[in-house]
């Protein structure tokens, strides 16, 4: 009622809040796909077209190894050791890493994008036991994405897949295959012919059309000789798979989409190209009016270097300049100042570095060292919401021995809601 008597009163008056909004946003829940469909029908592709769009963390098995193994942590170079002596990594340890990925810092800021559970494979799970953790986890998934496609399009489309023996890349039958290549440019040609083009735009258009085609076969010869079948891809081993998908896996997944909102339940036809699917899925999320993860980027100069030398004024009219979003649109200074904010949550003040400057949500934060840098970039938002930024108060407590400094210390922090460090 406040509010509308203002509204009347001022009516040119902005009502936004923009500390308000920012809350909301910090509080609020990241956006996480599920996509589910029958093997080999097109999951990995549509969860990169989304995970570029909307800024989300793709959990899949092989991206959790290789991250895992460029860490150089523990963990890290056992799976390396393991892979060097010609070991494979078993199920019950990709398993845990892809959970503890799920549960990390870094996905609680940006949401993921899961394709791989469940998985076939009950050697770590069962079926049951692996769409009981997609339940139970800590950011539930939102968007649950179910791809259908029937057995025999599904067959025919895997069993012409090769794979490049040097690159590693999939080419589709329609890119390797030089009878479909040809058949294509016929049906090009004949769809020309029922247009009505005049004779001299049709004339450029064919010999346009003719060296795109000499283009296309000379490349398709050259790796032609490189490409090679996998096994998974044998039509025998797809119609096993595709079976087993449908006996084991597919009963469950269909309760967990019964109970799911129709609203954020999105059915693709997997006939269709991913792009059509990527689109598809962003014209339906632009309905559901679901917001991106937002972006945490660097400032570096272009023309100019920083230093930690310039006067604070300065700095922040320098900084306010690098990469910006729009013509005009300068960043803004937050309340942190120059102060680190994951130095500040953790209890210390130390001036942040011109290096490691960033902006978040319209605003410059300058972390203090590489180290907050990294916390910074995973996942902003422990640092920035309330009662941050507040100044740390520090209490010592002396006195003789067993008079009682630990009960004091714990009541306090108790209280006051610190951490007590003997």
């Amino acid at each position: 009622m406040t509010s509308q008597e203002k509204t009347e009163e001022h009516p040119f008056v902005d009502i936004f809040n923009e500390d308000e909004a920012e809350q909301n946003f910090l509080l609020s829940k990241p956006v996480c796909f599920a996509i589910f469909g029958k093997p080999g029908v097109g999951k990995t592709t549509l969860a990169h077209h989304i995970a570029q769009a909307w800024k989300c963390i793709r959990v899949e098995a092989l991206a959790v190894l290789e991250e895992h193994i460029a860490s150089e942590t523990t963990s890290g170079k056992m799976l390396q050791s393991m892979l060097l002596h010609g070991h494979s990594i078993p199920d019950e340890l990709v398993t845990k890493l892809m959970i503890e990925k799920l549960n990390s810092v870094e996905v609680s800021h940006f949401g993921y994008i899961i394709t791989e559970i469940p998985s076939l494979s009950e050697q770590a799970m069962t079926i049951l036991q692996q769409i009981e953790t997609i339940k139970n986890l800590k950011l539930k998934p939102d968007i649950i994405i179910n791809i259908k496609c029937p057995d025999f399009d599904l067959c025919q489309r895997v069993s012409g897949q090769r794979q490049h023996c040097h690159t590693g890349h999939l080419y589709t039958r329609d890119q390797w295959d030089p009878e479909f290549i040809e058949n294509r440019r016929k049906k090009r040609k004949e769809a020309q012919k029922e247009r009505k083009v005049e004779e001299e735009g049709e004339e450029e258009e064919e010999q346009e059309e003719e060296e795109a085609f000499m283009a296309e076969m000379q490349t398709v010869a050259e790796i032609l000789q490189h490409l090679v079948q996998r096994p998974e891809d044998y039509l025998e081993n797809i119609e096993h798979v595709a079976q087993l998908y449908k006996e084991t896996v597919l009963p469950s997944l269909e309760e967990v989409m019964a109970e799911h909102n129709s609203q954020y339940l999105i059915e693709l036809d997997g006939n269709k190209l991913p792009e059509d699917h990527f689109l598809t899925v962003i014209e339906r999320l632009k309905y559901l009016n679901l917001k991106r993860a937002a972006i945490i980027t660097r400032l570096q100069g272009a023309e100019e270097e920083i230093n930690d030398v310039m006067e604070n004024e300065e700095l922040f009219r320098s900084l306010a300049s690098y990469k910006l979003i729009a013509p005009r649109y300068r960043w803004k200074r937050s309340r942190w100042g120059r102060t680190c904010p994951v130095s500040l949550k953790e209890g210390n003040i130390y001036p942040g570095s011109a290096e490691f400057s960033v902006s978040f949500l319209g605003k410059i934060y300058c972390p203090s060292s590489e180290a907050a840098l990294k916390s910074f970039l995973l996942n902003p938002r422990p640092y920035l919401l309330p009662p941050m930024p507040m100044p740390p108060c520090k209490i010592f407590i002396y006195g003789p021995q067993s008079s009682g400094k630990t009960t004091l210390s714990n009541l306090l922090a108790e209280h006051y809601k610190g951490k007590v460090t003997i």
